[in-house]
């Protein structure tokens, strides 16, 4: 036993083998010293023929499942070695095969799972500066693929995917991307599999034949080389450790960025769209405000909507125009709602039916579920909305389906699928007979005892039954004498004695027989119907999907009704018009009457950048993020907080809002801002929304304002996209109306002596301080520490920098209207003009020095 052990742990090295031994599943040698400390096992040992025993460990088969889920959440592959043939039959060794493997992506156990969140494996490879990604969520059948062409691209895929798992190629660090320290952020496990299992021919084929596809053009992916290969290999390492053909995978989905809103990683944790930031929680996300979903899928269906954001005008239409009708049918709306609770995970119940892993109780709420689905569809036909009818046109009610379980599966069946009690009489007579005899059974032994106790005079004699001695008739010690002699003892206990009589022996063997073999039959009828339901997964997955969709869109309307949203106008004009515009998410943290409401007007002309001063706590960041969240609400086709708004759709929101520092890789908080405002000058464009947070505050003063004031400049100047910039430079207030487009904001503060009110009302114009003195003054900081920085912020304000901005926004306005003239060009001999005015010092020149200086560059200009 212990050489054929060895021979299958050689092939699974990588995995702690389980190894099944009667009713328990045991661990050698390392596995067993991993697991047992892990799991906090007792270690034994075993004699194997070696001089000292093998380390030693196991757990009883019935609750391997728990175990094997602590396991595979530390990130270790768990490989099931399981007896394939019945001992009793068995010549020799029981022959053992691994059933599966299980890993952090390939787990299907939904006591393992987050039933709101899907659980993926991605696969990444790297060809010639293209990155191929494809993502499966094996316990829902959901599978992407997508290429992108840039490391920053493909850390955004893997934070909106959010694997538990990735396997790549080698040449992935080709692409100077550390996928170990990605892995080490994400808390996923990483598994670098062999080059042969990239191979374009053998990922082709793999495709084409499990999709029972002739071209991969018939697929759609005929222009997804490199995100081909990746899906290919995803698909070749699943069949591998599933064991399994994979049936229930029966759609493969490309994409590409020009469908969905791109979200980066900073964006995701700034707006805090899925979780906080702090606390990794979803109360407080935008997903918690909008999450009203009562199925799983729904719940799984609405995170995927707040990530991938839409950009087609008419997709969005189409989700509002399902809200407004829903909300127009109140009582329609609630009846449906009430139907969807009864709705188990669809998605995942007909995995584990595929996987051959359903119990009988799963088929009862997979019955329970598609019941549903008929007065669904009826409620449905009463709607006439484009997507309603969509919807009801992809369920399939399952009817076929629906009645043969209910024919077929007693109502309230045991969890084994092996111990009978499953299978109504109704359904089969054979089953029927058995039944009876079973029935029958027990009054046949109630008779035979109360025919003993007659013949024998034992008042207290009982037929019992256990697994080891079968049916007995137990005596008590003070009944003993009475015993006839045709009583043949079984067992002498302390108390009793056990004995069984020819005639018992003969009832055992028909109401065992009969036991036996009823269990045998309804086994087989159970899978019998369980393939049959398989067989049929296409109809069942795209009517689960159709049901996760609707119960979305009817928590997006339950959400907007209750919350007062009001429905957005969507265009393609590049104008954001918000009028008293609300945080989705601080307004139900607080009482919602107590949030101040704010406007917002930007466009792609006059109206592109917000520059927002006023003090610290006073709501800018606030202020800010409801906008970029009502632009991302609006794009997924909610309604949004709001008394009006008319919204143009963006590609992007990029946000820069706090940063800290990241010290696994040696940059300080400033060097983390630098990156991610990089990102967002090199891949914003004028469709995109950019919220940007005090720009250049974590270096010095003179370092910062440059930075910030640059910034505003590429943006104004190069980019051309919406911007809300919010600052502590008040300097940067003089490009009004030096930058087209450019306009100022602050927020209303109301001073009481040397206290202040936040009034949380975003007004034009800029601040004139930052009332940061204010502020630590309500923090708390101590009189002395508050009297002395007075004393210092006076002295510093004598050397106000405000006079340089003036004269650097002056300069600057001069050089961009000489180049705006039009049909002329700036000479070299313009240039050098504007570079010696630049570089005149007007304080230190005498009143007839600046009159030559005029005349001379009026001569020269002349020429």
């Amino acid at each position: 036993m212990m050489q054929e052990y060895l021979k299958t742990k050689a092939e699974y090295e990588d995995c702690i083998l389980f190894y099944r031994l009667g009713d328990f599943y045991e661990m050698f040698f390392e596995d067993a010293k991993e697991a047992s400390r892990v799991l906090e096992l007792t270690l034994t040992g075993k004699s194997c023929g070696a001089e000292e025993k093998a380390p030693m460990c196991g757990v009883p088969f019935h609750s391997a499942d728990t175990y094997i889920n602590r396991l595979v959440a530390r990130g270790y592959k768990v490989a099931i070695c399981e007896q394939v043939e019945d001992p009793k039959e068995a010549k020799g060794l029981v022959k053992r095969e691994v059933i599966r493997v299980v890993t952090p992506g390939t787990n299907i156990d939904q006591l393992a799972l987050d039933e709101g969140s899907n659980n993926y494996i991605m696969s990444l490879i790297y060809n010639k500066g293209i990155f191929g990604i494809a993502s499966c969520d094996v316990s829902t059948a959901d599978f992407f693929l997508t290429e992108v062409d840039s490391t920053r691209k493909l850390i955004d895929e893997l934070y909106r995917f959010n694997p538990a798992e990735i396997i790549y190629n080698k040449s992935l660090y080709e692409s100077g991307i550390d996928i170990t320290d990605v892995a080490e952020k994400l808390t996923c496990s990483l598994t670098q599999l062999d080059e042969s299992y990239f191979d374009d021919a053998l990922t082709t084929r793999e495709i084409l034949t499990h999709y029972k596809a002739h071209s991969l053009e018939g697929l759609g992916l005929i222009d997804f080389s490199v995100g081909k290969t990746s899906a290919g290999a995803l698909l070749i390492y699943l069949k591998e450790t599933q064991k399994s053909e994979l049936s229930h995978l029966t759609h493969i989905t490309p994409y590409t960025d020009g469908k969905f809103m791109l979200i980066d990683s900073s964006t995701r944790r700034n707006l805090e769209l899925t979780e906080t930031m702090r606390d990794k929680q979803k109360r407080g996300s935008l997903l918690w405000v909008l999450d009203k979903t009562k199925t799983a899928m729904g719940a799984r269906q609405l995170k995927s909507f707040i990530e991938q954001p839409l950009l087609s005008v008419d997709e969005i239409i189409k989700r509002q125009d399902a809200i407004e009708e829903i909300n127009g049918a109140l009582i329609d709306r609630e009846e449906l709602r009430e139907y969807l609770t009864s709705v188990y995970d669809l998605e995942r119940l007909i995995t584990k039916i595929t996987y051959q892993s359903a119990n009988p109780r799963d088929l009862i709420a997979f019955k329970q579920s598609i019941g549903m689905l008929s007065p669904i569809k009826s409620l449905l036909n009463g709607f006439h909305c484009h997507l309603f009818n969509e919807l009801n046109n992809n369920i399939d009610d399952l009817k076929d389906l629906y009645t043969l379980i209910d024919a077929a599966i007693i109502d309230e069946p045991p969890i084994s699928s092996r111990d009978g009690d499953i299978i109504k009489s109704t359904y089969n007579d054979e089953v029927a007979r058995l039944r009876s005899a079973k029935v029958d059974g027990k009054k046949w032994l109630a008779d035979l005892v109360e025919k003993e106790k007659e013949k024998t005079g034992i008042s207290n004699l009982k037929v019992k039954f256990n697994k080891v001695f079968g049916f007995y008739l137990e005596v008590t010690n003070s009944y003993k004498d009475m015993v006839p002699d045709y009583y043949i003892r079984k067992q002498t206990l302390v108390n009793a004695e056990r004995y069984y009589t020819p005639e018992l022996k003969e009832l055992e063997d028909s109401i065992l027989g009969a036991e036996d073999r009823l269990n045998t039959i309804e086994y087989e009828f159970f899978k019998t119907v369980r393939d049959t339901i398989a067989a049929e997964v296409d109809r069942i997955q795209i009517s689960a999907k159709a049901i996760a969709v609707l119960d979305a869109i009817i928590s997006m309307a339950v959400v907007s009704e209750k919350n007062h949203y009001i429905k957005p106008i969507i265009n393609n004009r590049g104008v954001i018009d918000i009028k008293d515009g609300r945080h989705p998410v601080v307004e139900q943290m607080i009482n919602a009457d107590q949030f101040i409401s704010n406007d917002c007007y930007l466009d792609l002309d006059n109206n592109t950048i917000a520059i927002i001063t006023g003090p610290n706590m006073a709501g800018k960041s606030t202020y800010m993020r409801q906008i970029a969240l009502i632009v991302l609400m609006a794009q997924i086709g909610c309604y949004v907080p709001a008394g009006s708004a008319t919204i143009g759709v963006v590609d992007r929101i990029f946000t820069r809002v706090g940063a800290s520092d990241d010290l696994s890789t040696g940059q300080s908080t400033f060097m983390v801002e630098m990156n991610e405002v990089a990102n967002i000058l090199h891949n914003a464009t004028n469709k995109s929304l950019l919220i940007l947070d005090e720009i250049g505050r974590g270096t010095s003063t003179y370092d910062g304002l440059s930075i910030a004031w640059a910034v505003v400049e590429h943006v104004a100047y190069n980019i051309g996209a919406k911007t809300l910039f919010a600052t502590h430079y008040h300097e940067l207030t003089e490009l009004e109306g030096q930058l087209k487009g450019v306009h100022n904001y602050c927020i209303a503060v109301q001073e009481l002596g040397e206290d202040i009110i936040f009034l949380r009302k975003i007004i034009s114009g800029g601040a004139d301080q930052s009332y940061g003195i204010q502020v630590a003054r309500l923090a708390g900081l101590p009189e002395e520490v508050l009297s002395r920085a007075r004393t210092i912020v006076n002295s510093l304000n004598d050397n106000d920098i405000a006079a340089v901005s003036d004269r650097i926004a002056l300069q600057e306005s001069l050089e961009e209207r000489l180049k705006s003239v039009e049909g002329t060009s700036v000479s070299e001999k313009d240039l050098s003009i504007i570079s010696e005015l630049k570089s005149l010092d007007v304080t230190k020149i005498t009143p007839l020095e600046a009159m030559n200086i005029l005349f001379d560059f009026h001569n020269r200009v002349g020429e």
